[in-house]
């Protein structure tokens, strides 16, 4: 958008009376906030009232808006889900934002199937299956599922039952005894239900019944002296009191509730949430906050509930805070529209909930004090690296930096590779590997000449090139950018006769930097990582080529062998010293095909 196109007092009077989310936007065309309006003309218009008092955090970020956008949408409701999707995708700096975005894993029941099955899940999906969780320990699902297994002998393949009943032999499951086979028929789908619910009973926290069990089987097997059987029925037993110890008990009340207090310190803050589900509590997790100036608690907490809430699967029926929320009842509407039954949500002030309450803030207080430290040394090595850099090169704003690399060896499968840091940490995800097409031979310049040109005629451009190398490389980058009409700033990262960052090639000249700085530090991090991430690239192109080019010349060795061989001996080294009768042994292979590849490598001289 020009600059002189956007005229904000004219837009203002153009808003609608109806709510929606709008979006503030700086002369980077950046979006720096989105929040949401019952009245998109009240609400928006605030800002831009001289008469009314501001916080100095929305005086800073008013004196950034350079324009602004907005979404209508047909309730308050609508425009709180809008609000979360965009915060989440677009991460503005004046939002309140969560720093981490966990998912916890779910224990599954696929109750929908004849046989079901108990698996592990990612994520909950409407799908008819039954889901226990979250659970923030892994460790501890993967001790339920075993333990599960051996008790009722719960099958765990894909097979489709009773359709594929008899279809093939039964796996090492049934062998050892964790499970009755009824991909043979072995059990029929009555009893096998059954196990089922004495599952689902003790995923429910039901321990008592299947204890007494396993303790009147030990018994009676100790009795009839079979004893290797009894010390069986002991470990299970030890197992299941072990995991029943796991689950406090919080709650007489047997409801699934989330308790969430937070402790801040200045732009710091974290949340921990206890989860409780049947009355147990079966987990508790932190996450940490960047939070916005100015932010009072109540805020903090709204931006939290709003975050978490929209990337988890699973709503309880009743959220325990510390603080009270804004726009409450449009919350709970939206939580209670998530979960499809009614979500309650409370600030306890007496009681066993209060205490829940004040456990979970000394809990949040203790980890703020224990990592406060650790934010502020990775501050230092992030944003604080970033701003070091911006004053060395004379430059302000600086968030996005893409940093690039040639690898060949004598000109062979020449690559190119771009890595992407974001306020000092690597974005992987905008990672790019280029394979030089329109070069021959180990020519690095117009390599790279290639590589900048594919990169930039996609949009989302960086606030800083960093080119690996001195005049050359940069010379080639900024002929490019002059094509594409373009005013980047372009920087070379030197490097000493040892091949260690040295220094900063910037507007014709070199400038030193202090090698014990944090600006260095990320310097040299961007510098390896970008030179790591061609260099794999190029090494695996390599490998290719060499398997394909050897496997390829060997008589009667076709795509089928030259796999199986791959697949059996991992590299070219040990299929070169592998025996004859070692290769024969690979599927597809013969004595005659065997004898090839010895002879191969192995020429009579």
């Amino acid at each position: 958008m020009e600059g002189n196109e956007f005229d904000i007092q004219e837009e203002l009077k153009k808003l609608p009376k109806k709510p929606g989310v709008y979006l503030m936007h700086d002369e980077k065309d950046e979006i720096i906030y989105v929040g949401k309006a019952i009245s998109l003309k009240n609400r928006v218009r605030q800002y831009f009232q001289s008469s009314r008092s501001k916080t100095a955090k929305i005086e800073q970020m008013v004196s950034k808006i350079h324009h602004f956008e907005y979404i209508i949408t047909d309730s308050e409701l609508e425009a709180l889900v809008l609000e979360c999707n965009l915060i989440k995708e677009y991460q503005p700096r004046y939002n309140t934002m969560l720093k981490d975005g966990k998912t916890y894993p779910y224990i599954k029941v696929t109750i929908q199937e004849a046989f079901p099955r108990i698996l592990l899940a990612r994520e909950m999906k409407k799908d008819k299956c039954k889901y226990f969780g979250p659970y923030t320990n892994g460790g501890a699902i993967k001790d339920i599922l075993e333990l599960l297994q051996k008790l009722y002998q719960i099958r765990t393949c894909n097979r489709v039952l009773p359709r594929d009943i008899g279809k093939d032999r039964p796996c090492l499951n049934y062998h050892m005894k964790q499970c009755n086979a009824p991909c043979q028929g072995l059990i029929e789908e009555k009893t096998y239900r059954e196990a089922i619910q004495k599952a689902i009973d003790f995923l429910n926290g039901n321990y008592g019944e299947i204890a007494k069990e396993l303790e009147e089987k030990m018994m009676a097997a100790s009795e009839a002296m079979e004893y290797e059987k009894a010390k069986e029925y002991r470990d299970l037993l030890g197992n299941v009191k072990q995991i029943a110890q796991k689950q406090k008990i919080t709650s007489s009340e047997m409801e699934d509730r989330d308790v969430i207090a937070f402790a801040q310190e200045e732009a710091d803050a974290v949340v921990q949430v206890f989860f409780i589900r049947d009355g147990k509590l079966i987990g508790r997790e932190h996450f940490y906050l960047t939070v916005a100036l100015q932010e009072s608690r109540e805020q903090i907490m709204t931006s939290f509930i709003k975050q978490y809430y929209a990337g988890t699967p699973f709503i309880p029926k009743e959220l325990l805070l510390q603080e009270h929320v804004e726009e409450q009842e449009v919350l709970i509407e939206w939580l209670s529209e998530k979960r499809g039954q009614k979500v309650s949500i409370r600030v306890p002030k007496k009681g066993q909930k209060e205490k829940l309450v004040d456990l979970a803030a000394r809990n949040a207080q203790m980890v703020l004090e224990q990592d406060k430290e650790k934010i502020k040394r990775e501050e230092l090595r992030t944003k604080g690296a970033v701003r070091q850099i911006e004053e060395w090169l004379g430059l302000k704003g600086i968030v996005r930096m893409e940093a690039f690399d040639i690898s060949n060896t004598n000109g062979f499968e020449s690559v190119g590779s771009m890595v992407v840091y974001e306020n000092g940490k690597p974005k992987r995800s905008d990672y790019r590997k280029f394979r030089i097409k329109t070069v021959i031979g180990a020519d690095d310049y117009a390599s790279m000449d290639e590589v900048l040109t594919r990169r930039l005629e996609h949009g989302l451009f960086p606030d800083l090139i960093l080119m690996d190398g001195g005049r050359g490389q940069v010379n080639v980058c900024l002929a490019v950018l002059k094509r594409f009409q373009l005013e980047i700033p372009v920087c070379g990262m030197v490097k000493d006769e040892a091949h260690r960052t040295r220094g900063l090639y910037f507007n014709n000249v070199e400038i030193p930097i202090d090698k014990s700085s944090e600006g260095f530090r990320l310097i040299t991090r961007i510098q390896d990582e970008a030179h790591r991430f061609a260099i794999e690239y190029h090494r695996s192109l390599r490998s290719k080529k060499q398997i394909h080019s050897i496997l390829d010349e060997i008589e009667g060795i076709g795509p089928a062998r030259r796999r199986a061989l791959m697949r059996q001996f991992q590299d070219i080294e040990r299929i070169r010293t592998a025996t004859i009768e070692e290769l024969k042994a690979v599927e597809s292979m013969n004595e005659r095909a065997a004898k090839k590849v010895y002879q191969f490598f192995h020429p009579a001289k």
